[in-house]
């Protein structure tokens, strides 16, 4: 396995990262939960209001529409209608998210919230580093209107070039003695024609606490990303034109030409020669390849180093995993994040702060330290951190989306770091191999595929936060299960089968 996986990331590297988007289309997925924490402005309007029009602080990319300004509902959502500033909020919320009459929004955990007694509070910050800056707005300990007693706390964080949005929950009750205890996560765009929510999370009753989600657009566009660190912070630098063109066509890379603009590009003139270019536009700029009879865009940047830009206390020199000095081809768990700008750079639903720890604490320079089955890779870039051949998302026994906090043997150290755990479920994972899922991630209908000698006694379909929706008996037929109506986004399947319990990660397209 762990051959695979080092396969794995030396294949990634030869990717060309793609960070354009569909603009209209959303995918939903669980993320590792993280609050961020700054000096933060407040806002002070009444109870069932919108604020007045705050900066964002850098343009953001909505559904294919750029905003700068939005308004922040004490109800628990922002919009871009600004219309809105500073006028009443509704609170009434009985129907799903396509029937809303409010549109062009981000429901982070829209209720009604009670904040006249100025309760909590609701702010909003500007965090990191141009040009990956997030907007957050937190809505800190706020009282659900006719039961006060009860407090909700969650953060909305826009990202700045991704175009990323993020919900993270720290803590949503419920109220059910108003509107139903309904509550809302999710997005909508200007004309109300498209929406997106996480799964369990459209207008309904739910809990959550510790949870986080994400609203991306799926990559479609092929534009070759090519970022350095500035050492002498005149946003000037040198620039490996080779690189470039091994990345363009691996198999003819004499053959690649590189230009300085597109015109050149089109006609075949004025290719750049040598090995080294240095950019003549500080920070950022575009130059074209022209490779295999198409011509791609080459975003070379200049970045400050000094900078921990996705605050993983992770040096940004050392997240150039590769070693070739472009930090924007190291995507360790293939996300389309590069290493730099990624908390999870190993996709295992463990924040890389907490995969990168010694015994005197956090952010050592000495990430060797970190190797808990001593394979040479450091936890954070390893998706099987104890070595066990079971993956760390895997070991999310309780399927909380969150393995740090599973240890079936109660002995204080967390399944993923400790290899004898796995070692003591060998049936499992010997049954686990025998049974698959197919198509995965699937559309309208997925299949059961048992190549063991047991038959399956039970089979569930849970939402990423437990909520049970679909059940078959071992009477009902395991092929062509209809899945058709389930909202885009990821599911957990449970399985009995010989006295023993499955778990699998079922993906909804």
């Amino acid at each position: 396995m762990k051959n695979n996986y080092l396969t794995k990331i030396h294949l990634l590297f030869l990717f060309v990262i793609n960070l354009g988007f569909s603009q209209t289309n959303y995918t939903v997925s669980a993320i590792p939960h993280q609050i961020y924490t700054s000096t933060a402005t407040p806002i002070t309007t009444s109870d069932d209001l919108h604020s007045g029009v705050i900066p964002i602080g850098f343009d953001f990319n909505y559904f294919g529409n750029n905003f700068n300004q939005l308004t922040i509902s004490t109800n628990g959502y922002v919009s871009f209608n600004l219309n809105l500033a500073s006028t009443f909020s509704e609170w009434s919320l009985n129907a799903q998210i396509s029937q809303l009459n409010i549109k062009n929004s981000i429901f982070a955990s829209y209720h009604d919230l009670y904040n006249s007694n100025q309760t909590g509070s609701i702010t909003y910050s500007l965090v990191g580093y141009a040009p990956y800056r997030k907007f957050v707005v937190l809505f800190e300990n706020q009282p659900h209107f006719s039961c006060s007693q009860l407090k909700s706390t969650f953060q909305l964080i826009l990202y700045e070039t991704f175009n990323f949005i993020d919900v993270q929950i720290v803590d949503k009750p419920v109220c059910s003695a108003w509107n139903g205890g309904n509550a809302l996560i999710g997005i909508i765009n200007e004309s109300g024609s498209i929406s997106f929510t996480p799964p369990g999370r459209n207008t309904g009753v739910w809990t959550a606490s510790n949870e986080g989600w994400r609203f991306a657009r799926p990559n479609v566009s092929s534009v070759y990303y090519y970022t350095v660190c500035d050492n002498d912070l005149d946003g000037f630098e040198s620039f490996n034109l080779d690189l470039i063109k091994e990345a363009i066509d691996s198999n003819l890379p004499q053959n690649v030409t590189i230009h300085e603009t597109l015109s050149d590009a089109t006609t075949g003139v004025n290719a750049l020669s040598g090995t080294n270019y240095i950019n003549i536009n500080p920070n950022n700029q575009t130059l074209y390849a022209v490779g295999g009879g198409t011509i791609t865009e080459v975003e070379i940047s200049v970045v400050n180093c000094a900078n921990d830009y996705d605050s993983d206390s992770v040096s940004t020199e050392l997240e150039d995993v590769n070693g070739d000095g472009n930090l924007a081809n190291d995507d360790t768990d293939g996300d389309g994040i590069p290493d730099f700008l990624d908390n999870d750079d190993d996709g295992d639903m463990v924040l890389t702060e907490f995969e990168y720890v010694f015994d005197s604490g956090r952010s050592s320079d000495d990430i060797t330290n970190v190797d808990t089955d001593l394979d040479g890779i450091p936890n954070y870039l390893d998706n099987d951190d104890d070595g066990d051949g079971i993956l760390t998302i895997d070991e999310d026994y309780n399927g909380n989306n969150n393995p740090m906090d599973d240890d079936t043997n109660s002995n204080g150290i967390a399944d993923f770091l400790e290899e004898s755990v796995a070692l003591s479920l060998t049936d499992v994972s010997e049954l686990k191999r025998a049974i698959s899922i197919y198509p995965n991630p699937a559309n309208n209908l997925i299949n059961i595929n048992n190549l063991s000698t047991f038959s399956i006694d039970n089979f569930k379909i849970f939402t990423i936060n437990g909520s049970l929706i679909k059940e078959l008996k071992n009477s009902d037929s395991y092929q062509n299960i209809d899945v058709s109506q389930l909202q885009s986004g990821v599911y957990f399947i449970y399985i009995e089968v010989n006295n023993q319990k499955l778990n699998y990660k079922f993906i909804k397209n």
